[in-house]
């Protein structure tokens, strides 16, 4: 089969988990529910990949290279940025990458887990790719960081993105429990969040 045909299929299998996601759990979702939304056989996608896992360890490293490509987006069309410039700028483009924070707070240990090391090399290899975009960034539009504090912010922003989902998309069940049990809480956005988590790590 060419290289194309497998590109093509993998795609659709991706987008058949992604679209089950939106609606369904990580635990209700299976080979074949995805199967099912595809063009072809269920059995099929076993030539692909071997879990359901390796399927949404795939579909986190397409989400990583798209907020890479908008990453690269600011770097390359802006020749400098204040601090809070920056912090809007990415703080928009983590908001675009909805699914990947969901996955990240929800489901990534089982998703590396249950994936073959090949292909987490090839997702980690995403993975660093998007620190060393942010990094390029902060390298060029924030002067007054030095070395250690870049790493500093990196080694911060990083983990900090596995705990946005749950803060920003809370259900109602959630919600109420929140109210009963009196604990403060505050809607706030992924934009928001980011932002203002951004603007801390810089100052």
């Amino acid at each position: 089969m060419q290289k194309e045909t497998i590109d093509v299929r993998k795609e659709e299998i991706i987008n058949s988990c992604e679209k089950l996601y939106k609606t369904n759990s990580f635990k209700e979702i299976t080979i074949k529910s995805i199967g099912e939304e595809t063009t072809f056989s269920r059995t099929s996608i076993y030539n692909y990949f071997q879990t359901k896992e390796e399927i949404f360890l795939a579909l986190m490293k397409r989400e990583y290279d798209r907020w890479i490509k908008d990453l690269e987006d600011v770097y390359n069309t802006n020749l400098e940025l204040s601090k809070k410039e920056f912090a809007e700028k990415l703080a928009k483009t983590v908001e675009k990458r909805k699914n990947l924070l969901k996955l990240l707070s929800m489901n990534m240990y089982d998703i590396e887990s249950n994936s073959r090391m090949e292909e987490l090399i090839e997702f980690k290899k995403s993975y660093g790719s998007a620190i060393n975009t942010v990094k390029k960034c902060l390298d060029k539009f924030i002067n007054d960081m030095d070395e250690e504090e870049k790493e500093n912010f990196i080694f911060l922003f990083f983990p900090f993105l596995f705990g946005i989902y749950p803060y920003t998309e809370a259900t109602d069940k959630q919600i109420e429990a929140m109210k009963i049990a009196k604990v403060l809480a505050k809607n706030l956005s992924i934009y928001e969040i980011t932002y203002n988590m951004v603007i801390k790590l810089l100052n």
